[in-house]
This record gives C-alpha cells, structure tokens and sequence, in this order.
C-alpha cells in the first residue's frame, strides 16, 4: 500500500498546512530523543531537571550544563525532513512549523522566524533569571569548557537558565497563543516525529483534527493519536517527508 499516495490525496487542496514536529524528526541530525528507546529520559531521571530544582540546587545546574555541551544540539545539522518543510513553505501551503523541539533546525534549514513557533523555547539563548540580560548559549558553553562549571551572569551574578521550558515552568503564553491561532487558520496538519504525547502541545494537532480537517502523521513507532490520524506513515522522516512534500508541491496526486 502507497501510504505516500495516500498522505498526498488527503493533503491535496490544502493550502494552510500546519507542521507539528517533535523530537523524531531530529534524531536523523543526530540528536537523541527523549522518550524513545534509549531517549534522554531512560537514561536520566528528569525529576532532577525541574524549574524549581535547577533553580536551588548548584549540583543539577552543573549537570545541566555538561549534558548540554555533550548533547550535539549546537553542532546538529538540519536533515532532510527539516529541508522538506522549508519546501513547503516556500511552496506557499504551510501556515506555520509548530515544534517541541529546542534545536533550532527548522530555521537553520531555511525556515523563517515568523513561520516557526517553538513551544518549548531555543537552546541556543541563554537568560539570566534576574536581570534578564540574554546571550548565545554557545558563549555560556565557552565558559564551561574553560572550566566554569556553573557560570553566572556577568552582569548581576545571577543563575543563567538556556531559554528551554523546564519540567514545572509555564509554557511561553506568546507562543502557546500563536499557535492556537495557527490551529484554527489550518486547513490540514502533518504531524513530524512525535508520539504526541505531551500535552498541551499534542493540542495542537488535534485542535486541527477536531475540526474535521486532515491529519497525517510520520513518525517512528506508535503515537497517542493513531486512532484518528487520516493517514499514518511509519518509518524515518527524512525518507518520507521530502516525497510527499514534492508530489503536494507539483499538484501530483
């Protein structure tokens, strides 16, 4: 069974597409999921990673900051699904790139700012949580290799934070609104390497879903919101993503 033909003659027509993406879709950039086999969090107990505890405990801040260097987010190159979604966009049937994903790559890959909404915020800027003064994350991962192994800021002293939503910290209101309206202005969504699992993202598909428009997702094994997809595609999002967008792109059916 052609489960590409079958995206494209459910997404055929559309030209509001919403793309939803989660950690799947990187992990082809050489980026570890976090639920997945072997993902962050069988490995590391995310408990320890709350906004609270980062906040009091030097001893998680130190170790934040060492996965972050080891992570291969910042040397992490876009993939061919991330390039496919860029195509999209370009090809004017796509609203907007909602993502979990902290890494950066929709942009890298060609994507602009204004198309891309992050829920869960950008690795690659760093805050101090009492000034407010902000810097690449990359200065701050200088400082760490050169042997600070909690730094703060240079302004005020105060604990600096990566502008990444911590377990226990609100979700960012701006983007959360964002793409609520993105969700009621789509005409379809493709869903990206996620189990869509995690709410309130995950309501950000089935907004769409729930209002009766198509649903396809690509992922790597199973998602919370299978029962409902119009189409389901299993299997690498770099092998599948670009041929789809290239058929809806080119009007083939």
């Amino acid at each position: 069974m052609d489960h590409i033909a079958d995206a494209v003659k459910a997404l055929s027509g559309c030209s509001s597409i919403l793309v939803f993406t989660g950690a799947g879709i990187s992990t082809e950039s050489g980026i570890p999921d976090f639920r997945g086999p072997g993902g962050v969090w069988t490995r590391v107990d995310p408990e320890e990673f709350t906004y609270s505890r980062y906040l009091t405990n030097p001893d998680t801040r130190r170790r934040g900051w060492a996965m972050r260097a080891e992570s291969g987010v910042f040397d992490a190159t876009p993939n061919a699904a991330h390039r496919a979604i860029a195509e999209l966009w370009d090809g004017g049937l796509m609203i907007a790139c909602v993502t979990q994903n902290i890494d950066g790559l929709h942009q890298v890959a060609g994507l602009p700012d204004e198309a891309v909404i992050e829920l869960h915020g950008n690795a690659h800027h760093t805050t101090c949580v009492s000034c407010g003064s902000r810097q690449p994350t990359a200065v701050v991962l200088d400082r760490v290799a050169g042997g600070e192994d909690d730094p703060t800021c240079t302004d005020c002293g105060g604990i600096l934070k990566p502008d990444v939503v911590f377990f226990g910290e609100m979700m960012p209101e701006r983007e959360m609104m964002r793409a609520a309206m993105a969700a009621g202005e789509a005409d379809a969504v493709i869903a990206v390497g996620s189990t869509l699992s995690v709410f309130p993202a995950a309501n950000v598909p089935l907004e769409v879903a729930e209002a009766g428009h198509p649903f396809v997702i690509v992922n790597r094994g199973p998602t919370e919101l299978d029962d409902i997809a119009t189409v389901r595609i299993e299997g690498p999002a770099g092998d599948l993503l670009p041929g789809i967008v290239r058929r809806l792109i080119s009007g083939a059916a």
